[in-house]
């Protein structure tokens, strides 16, 4: 099967963008969960419907979209599938940050190469796969200002960016172990977008998340030259059946830029690290 470009990742990311606006408002919404009727749930399932047929007229078929998995409609996938997390960053949309995402990536072999994070609230999109990585404007429905993007390699201190949301004691726990020069917090996958643009260095996340949460931005990251590995050091792979949190769940992971954050003597650690 001859799968769809990077491109028209994009341009079904963008329509899937503008389903969305319509239910989203920047001075926030009543809505304060997921229930069926309310503002983020119609935005999700209206978004997810437009990527899922305008994949399917392609030819792909074997998706994990988020809400499908939440309706039991879980398809066979084998070594090559694609990701779709329709809206993330459900508290952002809520609050009118903006800060929220849709994500669309394809997976091969466990590893995602191909990826596609649009915030249509702030019309900005990011997208990378085996050419590189970019950032751009969308306009109008179109991409402009395409701007390739590097992830960065950090000096003596680092620039760490973390969730809005979800900022775990384990989290703070394992930041103790570096020198910070700054904390940024972001929503949705746009953190991993923010390391493989160089404005953060690192993002560690010990929390839950599934895989169609991180799919996307992980491959705009791998496209900048940056990585995520789990807290054993090894990539974080894709296609999961057998974690203790359910199929398609994720450990804990720790996003980063052009270097390795493992490295013991590496200027950015702490001279006492936390125990």
């Amino acid at each position: 099967m001859k799968h769809p470009s990077l491109d028209f990742l994009v341009e079904v990311a963008i329509e899937a963008g503008a389903a969305i606006l319509p239910h989203y408002s920047p001075d926030g919404t009543a809505a304060r969960s997921k229930d069926d009727g309310s503002p983020v749930t119609v935005a999700d399932e209206a978004a997810e419907a437009i990527i899922l047929k305008r994949l399917a007229e392609q030819g792909v078929t074997a998706v994990i979209a988020e809400e499908s998995v939440a309706a039991g409609r879980i398809p066979d996938v084998a070594d090559d599938f694609y990701l779709v997390d329709p809206l993330d960053g459900t508290k952002e949309f809520m609050t009118g940050s903006g800060e929220f995402t849709v994500n669309i990536a394809r997976v091969k072999n466990g590893k995602p190469i191909a990826g596609v994070v649009l915030a249509p609230a702030i019309d900005t999109v990011y997208a990378g796969d085996e050419t590189g990585a970019w950032r751009g404007k969308v306009v109008d429905g179109k991409v402009t200002e395409k701007t390739p993007i590097k992830a960065a390699v950090p000096g003596d201190a680092l620039k760490v960016i973390a969730s809005k949301s979800h900022l775990s004691d384990e989290t703070k726990t394992f930041i103790e172990a570096y020198n910070v020069a700054s904390f940024l917090s972001s929503g949705s996958s746009l953190k991993f977008c923010k390391v493989a643009e160089g404005a953060a260095d690192l993002y560690p996340r010990h929390g839950r998340t599934m895989e169609w949460d991180t799919a996307a931005g992980h491959a705009v990251l791998l496209a900048a030259g940056g990585h995520v590995l789990t807290e054993d050091g090894a990539a974080l792979t894709y296609g999961k059946s057998d974690h203790p949190s359910g199929t398609f769940a994720n450990p804990y992971f720790i996003a980063a830029g052009a270097f390795d954050p493992f490295a013991k003597d590496a200027p950015f650690r702490a001279a006492t690290p936390a125990t």
